[in-house]
């Protein structure tokens, strides 16, 4: 669909809602809050649609009077400027006509993995874990620590945590794969430079309506909370294990002292597993070739490295290197590759449009 045909469809959708909602038909509460809700998303887009549409007509208003010799300097002038902010804002309505991601307003699922390099991975996974701690902090998001397994020196084998809040998913969906640190870790004597690694797996957290889990096909083992990793170990069987037999996907919960809990947290990181192990599929059988995209969420693809002894992170998917490591482990400059992140991957759909 050109572009001019998708200005089109926008401006008569938003008067169609606009219409329907005002002409006080009995449509139903749940239809009426589902058109509001898209009346709402369409409504900015409309704003720039007709916004554009009017830049354009000025711009041949202004054209036409250079005809006019005594128009034609003032006309010239205002062609100048026209030409010149036209493009930007016909490239800010193409983004906002893209395709939207139904899973970008959903919150988070936040899972920290220690990887290669022992003790001082898991110090590495616990600082990204803090990191993302901090930045949720920043953007005022609820960040709930579901399960932290820690080893003998407070590193972090594994974490997780539900991140809720407004475009959680669409601000973290470009973390997910393999960071990398390069640094003296603590426990080196001799002052040499140690490679480690930790994986992030962000997934949309998946509500009642997006997936259906059987009950025939889960099998649900319940046991004793023991050793490192339950925040309240106790003698009674409280800890939950649930396999989900078609996938073969296992969680465990143990951090709460009620078997109800912990069997709902399980449940919340296994609908989330399973509603991005579909999304996943389809990506793939949509995309011609996956490589080419931002976030492809391959999760053992390296995206980024922090060196400690340059100060430096660099995210390899677009080559972007920041001297300010301290800032971005505090959460206060991720901002900076979160939104890089966003514009290439904007900019590889349009392209893809072209």
């Amino acid at each position: 669909m050109s572009l001019q045909a998708n200005l089109e469809r926008v401006l008569a959708r938003h008067k169609e809602l606009e219409a329907i909602l005002a002409s006080g038909e009995d449509i139903g509460s749940q239809d009426i809050a589902k058109l509001s809700r898209e009346l709402s998303e369409l409504a900015p887009v409309a704003e720039k649609v007709t916004e554009l549409t009017a830049m354009r007509k000025e711009l041949d208003d202004a054209r036409v009077l250079l005809e006019d010799p005594d128009m034609a300097e003032m006309a010239g002038e205002e062609v100048e400027r026209l030409e010149k902010e036209l493009p930007d804002l016909e490239r800010e309505v193409q983004v906002l006509l893209l395709p939207k991601d139904e899973a970008d307003e959903k919150n988070a699922i936040l899972e920290v993995r220690a990887g290669t390099g022992g003790d001082e991975a898991a110090l590495f996974a616990s600082d990204l874990f803090g990191m993302y701690q901090r930045y949720a902090a920043q953007k005022g998001w609820k960040f709930e620590i579901m399960e932290i397994s820690e080893n003998d020196i407070g590193g972090y084998k594994e974490a997780i945590a539900e991140i809720s809040g407004r475009s959680v998913f669409a601000r973290l969906k470009f973390e997910s794969g393999v960071h990398r640190v390069q640094r003296v870790p603590v426990t080196e004597s001799g002052g040499r430079i140690h490679t480690s690694a930790a994986t992030v797996a962000v997934l949309p957290e998946a509500e009642d309506v997006d997936l259906e889990i059987e009950d025939k096909d889960l099998r649900v083992d319940v046991f004793r909370a023991s050793g490192a990793g339950g925040q309240h170990v106790n003698t009674t069987e409280s800890a939950v294990r649930i396999t989900h037999l078609p996938s073969g996907i296992v969680v465990s919960q143990q951090d709460e002292k009620s078997q109800h809990k912990n069997r709902a947290k399980a449940m919340k990181i296994l609908r989330a597993r399973l509603y991005d192990h579909e999304r996943q599929r389809l990506a793939s059988e949509r995309a011609a070739d996956r490589k080419d995209q931002v976030g492809s969420g391959d999760r053992s693809e390296r995206i980024r490295t922090y060196n400690f002894p340059q100060g430096r992170v660099t995210d390899h998917r677009i080559n972007l290197t920041l001297y300010k490591i301290d800032k971005v482990i505090a959460g206060e400059a991720l901002d900076e590759l979160v939104d890089a992140l966003t514009a290439e991957d904007e900019a590889a759909r349009l392209a893809a449009l072209s």
